[in-house]
């Protein structure tokens, strides 16, 4: 099994316990990553097949799961891992010479567990370790949607665009690809809900679908107005919605003029 351990470049190591560290370290400890690495190997492609990076499964489970916790893209995971050593203890990546997988690589490890079905089951049972850990308090729950981009070209074999990725707008500015929906434990920060769409359904759509059932309280922007109104609403959750940018603008004080 891997285990964190410190950077070893030649240069001066920070002995500071950053509240990151203090908090990999603790998911280091609870998470029972034999029991998931041997949930996922089955489905896993075998090591040294063309094409394929030769990262642990376990390596990729854990940069699998910094994403969900700090909330990271792609290739802000990659990124990542470059510029932040803890991130690399984390993974097991800490040695000079080791490679470091690319945002397609991460990517191909989240459609392996998405295809199998192995996400839902794997991030439940490490919120319910989480929970029982006292690192997330479930009391409220911020929701949030991001967008994804996508190639838009048809330049590709089969000559056209993926059929899962359509058009959305955001501001003045049109977008190509999916959402993902995010539900995210309000006291700890900590990511409990992840719902992939198209890139055109709108946020209030799956606001309901991203709260886990225990909370009081959930917060949105003015992406989610209405949301305590549609159908698959929870009476028990109270929502705390931002108010539409054109409407808190026009309730702005405006500057006096003074009369000379």
């Amino acid at each position: 099994m891997l285990a964190m351990k410190q950077t070893s470049l030649g240069l001066p190591l920070s002995t500071k316990r950053t509240r990151k560290r203090e908090f990999l370290d603790s998911m280091d400890r609870v998470v029972p990553w034999h029991d998931l690495v041997a949930l996922i190997e089955p489905f896993a492609p075998e090591s040294g097949r063309r094409g394929q990076q030769p990262f642990a499964v376990e390596t990729l489970l854990r940069i699998h799961f910094m994403q969900q916790w700090f909330n990271l893209s792609d290739p802000a995971m990659e990124e990542a891992l470059h510029d932040v050593p803890v991130f690399r203890d984390f993974a097991g990546l800490s040695n000079w010479g080791d490679a470091l997988p690319s945002d397609s690589s991460i990517l191909r490890f989240r459609r392996l567990l998405e295809q199998h079905k192995l996400a839902d089951q794997i991030l439940a049972r490490v919120n319910e370790l989480l929970t029982g850990q006292g690192l997330m308090l479930k009391a409220g729950t911020v929701v949030d949607a991001t967008l994804i981009a996508a190639p838009s070209s048809t330049k590709n074999k089969d000559g056209k665009r993926d059929p899962e990725m359509h058009q959305s707008k955001k501001g003045n500015q049109w977008h190509f690809g999916m959402k993902a929906h995010i539900g995210v434990d309000a006291d700890s920060g900590l990511v409990h809900t992840v719902r992939g769409t198209a890139g055109n359904v709108n946020d209030v759509v799956e606001g309901n679908g991203l709260l886990h059932g225990q909370e009081k309280f959930a917060f949105g922007d003015a992406g989610y107005q209405g949301v305590n109104k549609r159908p698959d609403a929870r009476a028990h959750v109270r929502w705390h919605v931002a108010m539409r940018p054109g409407l808190r603008r026009a309730l702005e004080p405006r500057p006096t003029r003074w009369m000379h």
